[in-house]
Formats: structure tokens, sequence, C-alpha cells
């Protein structure tokens, strides 16, 4: 029989909600008068959101949960509109940061996919994907139900046409630009998705002027291009957000985004300096595959102009 952790963890709580609270027995001097029940702490209350539960979940590692204050899987996961009844793709996971939140949160209603590189594209995605793999195997009342799908980089594809609601990818365009692969890849999550379905996108910002060639080797994109990469494959851009931007990264490392954490690429030159300057600075771009019929979407039968002449 499946354990649903999450789904049992709120129970429990839910359930607490609705039990007396014991109190320490009175002081001997005390009256006979029956003591005060006690109304359950709020935190309690607060941690029955899903999500919430998910991200304080105790399955995640200490080390990941530190990066919350940079990453902000609250207000991301949010700003994209998931749902836990939706069927995610996410893009590349590489450890499993967001799995540990996502594979959970999706559990009872929903489906989470982890979209890795096949192995056999390189040695370094081989030894990413034993180790992936050997993080979801060692925790199956968390990660069971999560699903593994390998895609070939020069010629992804993520699933079924039309089968998700939403696809993710957190710190990865900089890779595929870097590696010729990104159009491929924008044009096989838009077959993946279903028609109004949402793709996420957080990575690591350059400036407005930054030059192609300074972005490959910095690791940080201008907004424009991930746009323009996104909207060459039929998306649209719904809105972005300021969530994971960081004012204090000058974008300028020695050895660019690297340099910062968690990577410290600089082991410990100046890492106090990088430290105090925290993750680096990140769009988060939301955007939509249009609905396959606007017209008949809106409801009208009406028409359609006579083309101009």
């Amino acid at each position: 029989m499946k354990v649903l952790p999450l789904a049992a963890t709120l129970a429990l709580i839910l359930t607490a909600c609705g039990q007396k609270t014991e109190t320490p027995a009175a002081p001997e001097s005390a009256s006979d008068q029956p003591a005060e029940v006690v109304a359950p702490a709020p935190a309690v209350e607060a941690v029955a959101n899903p999500l919430d539960a998910a991200i304080a979940g105790d399955w995640r590692s200490a080390e990941n949960k530190a990066r919350d204050q940079y990453r902000h899987p609250k207000q991301t996961l949010e700003f994209f509109g998931l749902k836990p009844t939706d069927t995610v793709v996410e893009i590349t996971p590489g450890g499993g940061w967001y799995t540990e939140i996502l594979s959970p949160y999706l559990w009872s209603k929903g489906s989470y996919i982890a979209a890795i590189a096949n192995s056999e594209s390189s040695e370094y995605n081989k030894t990413s994907n034993e180790r992936f793999r050997a993080k979801l195997a060692a925790d199956p009342a968390h990660y069971e139900s999560a699903k593994i799908v390998e895609f070939d980089p020069k010629a992804p594809n993520f699933g079924a046409d039309g089968s998700a609601d939403v696809v993710l990818t957190f710190r990865n365009v900089h890779n595929w630009v870097g590696a010729g692969t990104a159009e491929a890849m924008f044009k096989a999550f838009n077959a993946v998705l279903k028609p109004g379905g949402t793709l996420g996108v957080a990575d690591h910002r350059a400036a407005d002027d930054a030059t192609p060639e300074s972005m490959k080797n910095s690791g940080y994109l201008t907004t424009a291009s991930v746009v323009k990469l996104a909207t060459d494959a039929g998306f649209t851009l719904v809105e972005s957000s300021e969530i994971n931007a960081n004012p204090k990264d000058t974008r300028n490392h020695p050895e660019g985004v690297w340099t910062l954490p968690p990577t410290l690429a600089l082991k410990d030159v100046d890492r106090d300096k990088y430290l105090a300057i925290g993750e680096s600075d990140r769009m988060t771009l939301k955007f939509m595959k249009p609905k396959a019929d606007a017209i008949f979407e809106q409801g009208t039968d009406s028409k359609p102009a006579t083309p101009a002449q």
C-alpha cells in the first residue's frame, strides 16, 4: 500500500488540532478547579498548507534548506501558479534541490517528472544520474511516485505531446546556450505542454548590454536572450518577477557566476566577500503556451473580419 507522506503528515496535524491539549498538573496548593485547555499553536495551521509542509519537510537536507533564502521556493512556485493537481516536468533537476519539494507536494493529486539528460551523452551526466536515482531510491516514502525520463540533449523529448501542465527549469538555460542546444530544448518544452500550459524559468541574469561571448563565459544571460528563445519556440511571456533578484551581485567575477556560492570556485580566496554577496542575481520568467483556438476559447461564433486586400 503506497504511503502518502505529505497527506499523512497533514492528517496527523489536523487530528492533533481536534484533540484536547493536556496541561501540567496544578501545584498542591492550587484549588481543584479544572485546568484550562490551551489552544493549538498558530504554527500548526500554517503548516497545513501543502506547499508550506513540503518546504518545511524534515526529509529536505539542511544544506538545501539553507539556500531557501536565495532560491525562495514558495514565492517562486506560487509565481509560476503551481497547483498540487498539476503534471509537472522539471528539466535537469541536478542534485534534486527542487525535487525534495515538488515530489512530495505533487504526490497525492499531481505528478512529478524529472527529465534528465541520458547517461550516454557524457560521463558527467552518467555520474549525476546515478546520484539522482540513488537519492530517490533511498527515500521511497517521499520520492517513490516520482518519474524519471531520460532525453537526448541533441534531440530532446520529454513525453507525449500536450501531456504536461507545467515545465520548470532552474539555472540551466546558460548551460544549453553554451552547448548550442537551447533552441531544441525550448521547442521540446512547447511540445510536451498542454495548450495554456506554463513554462517557468529561473536563471542567472546578465546586464542588458552583455555580449553573447561574455554570456557564454560568465554563466549569466540577458533576460532578452531568454525571452527570445522562448518566444521563438512559440511561447508568450506572461510576467517577470524580481523574487530571485540580488542587487549585491555585480555579475563581474573572476570565475563568472561560479565564483559565488554555492560553487565558490575560488575556494578560500575572498570567500567571505563572496559569501556576503550571496547567490547570483536571477531572472524569474513565466511563459505560456498559447491556447489552441483563441476564437472558440472566447465562445464567439462571429464571422472573422475580411482580410485586407
